[in-house]
């Protein structure tokens, strides 16, 4: 790891050395250990009080002084250990405090780090405080990976300053699967706002035609699409977050707060009338003419780009990619990749004369708010749709009745569907053999797809959380190759040894 040019701040107050330990928060991750150095009185438990209160986000937690005990312990979003040795008797202490071991899971915060400095680790982040004026002076140095997360941090913070949200308080909300994540942003009366991060990234390596995957996959690379298509599900009547200001360049968007109630209860079992007005929800949004171009400002329209064969087919490779050499250890054959891409050609072709309109793309519980204070579509708030593009409708509907996250029993399934359907047929010119073969196309592509995906989640993204998905997705995916139109997949997956449960 190389040093970077250190991040130096002023601190007009007490307050203000309070939201850079909320920056901060925001930014350190397992694995950090921030040294803070300064003289008594510098600020220094007073940056790690509101560091740790905002990762517990709780304003009242209780943060002892560790100057007797060495150390504290607390159990938060990310484990944290505050020690401070300034009492140390040998540097060497510091093992027998369980260091490594907290470092190994968490973040460690040090205080007086002099007092064990060699016993430090070297890509430690330093930060000292001084006294200047009536505030201070933060001076902070350290790697250049971990300033780079402090920098956008610090960044967002400048942001709301700008936009006339001065001193708002800052924390985490969720991330997802992909680089983007989420904060909730409170002002001194109360509202709340959330905060979308979504930092530029460098073009990754070509994996078809020269272009990378979010350009083969259409993979929205900037705020515009969102902004856009929230837009227009709010000008049809829709709930989809306000966007109330836009940084393109940084990807920094601040939005409305549609609320935290969700789909699924405290036990992640799905709520039936929830999930059933969420299908009425769809349906309303596919009873609506599609609209391609959709203008985001004086300066900018938006083309949603069409999900097209190419992008289809390179989903359905991850089951080819990822899943397969995950499940035997071995690559596929080149004749076995034929094959597979054979069967998709022909898959997708008995496309061409389903409906298409605007898919949200991922239309499932982590993406829909529940607003009980509303009424109509309206109780169904929409979230992260902006990898939104036109194709056949039956993608989305697949999407929410088979819900990659939670199990939902065949009875609420079959119910959505019908229910759906019902709805389609009553708005006329609907039909509903060539949709529900459309579904079952949909639906094994949508879980090839996520097949794949979870093992490249793991394997390439260190995030095995979502591992915890692939024996419901692979249910799911042995349910649509019951149709006979999956017949040749079906064969497919048991020559390749890939073993599906009893649909």
């Amino acid at each position: 790891m190389t040093a970077s040019q250190p991040i130096v701040l002023e601190l007009a107050d007490e307050a203000a050395t309070k939201r850079f330990g909320e920056d901060l928060a925001l930014a350190l991750k397992a694995g950090d250990c921030l040294a803070l150095s300064g003289d008594l009185g510098a600020g220094k438990s007073t940056l790690a009080r509101a560091l740790l209160r905002a990762l517990a986000d709780d304003d009242q937690l209780e943060v002892p002084s560790p100057t007797f005990t060495l150390v504290q312990s607390y159990e938060l979003r990310i484990p944290v250990s505050h020690f401070d040795l300034y009492r140390l008797g040998d540097p060497s202490e510091l093992y027998e405090l369980g260091f490594d071991e907290a470092l190994a899971s968490g973040i460690c915060l040090v205080e007086w780090p002099e007092m064990a400095d060699e016993l430090l680790p070297p890509s430690r982040l330093t930060l000292r405080l001084e006294h200047q004026d009536h505030g201070r002076l933060a001076t902070l140095h350290g790697p250049d990976a971990a300033l780079k997360r402090i920098r956008r941090s610090l960044a967002i913070r400048e942001c709301l300053d700008r936009w006339g949200y001065a001193g708002a308080g800052r924390r985490y909300l969720t991330g997802d699967a992909s680089i983007r994540a989420y904060e909730s942003t409170t002002l001194g009366d109360g509202s709340t706002y959330v905060l979308m991060d979504w930092p530029r990234q460098p073009e990754g390596p070509p994996v078809l035609d020269g272009k990378p995957y979010p350009k083969v996959a259409h993979l929205a690379e900037n705020a515009y699409p969102f902004v856009a298509i929230s837009n227009y599900l709010r000008e049809i009547g829709l709930a989809s977050p306000k966007v109330l200001h836009v940084d393109y360049e940084q990807g920094i968007v601040l939005l409305q707060d549609l609320g935290s109630e969700g789909v699924v209860d405290d036990d992640g079992q799905p709520i039936d009338d929830r999930y059933r007005e969420s299908v009425v929800c769809l349906a309303f949004l596919h009873d609506h003419p599609m609209r391609q171009d959709l203008a985001v400002d004086t300066d900018h329209v938006h083309h949603i780009p069409d999900f097209d064969p190419v992008a289809m087919k390179m989903e359905a490779r991850l089951l080819l990619d990822w899943h397969l050499p995950w499940k035997r250890g071995a690559q596929p054959t080149d004749e076995e990749r034929q094959d597979y891409l054979s069967i998709w050609d022909e898959l997708i072709g008995k496309l061409d004369n389903a409906e298409k309109n605007l898919l949200l793309r991922d239309f499932h519980s982590p993406n829909i708010i529940w607003r009980p204070q509303e009424v109509g579509v309206r109780r169904v708030g929409l979230i992260d749709f902006q990898d939104a593009m036109i194709g056949p409708t039956a993608y989305d509907l697949a999407s929410i009745v088979q819900d990659a996250r939670v199990d939902i029993p065949k009875p609420l399934a079959e119910q959505m569907m019908a229910d759906y359907l019902a709805l389609r047929h009553r708005q006329g010119n609907f039909d509903e053999k060539t949709f529900l073969k459309a579904f079952a196309i949909m639906s094994a592509q949508r879980n090839c797809k996520l097949a794949g995906l979870w093992v490249r989640l793991m394997q390439r993204d260190g995030k095995p959380g979502y591992m915890k998905h692939m024996p419901r997705t692979l249910s799911y995916l042995a349910a649509a190759l019951s149709h006979e139109t999956l017949s040749p997949l079906r064969e497919w997956c048991m020559k390749a040894g890939i073993t599906l449960p009893e649909s």
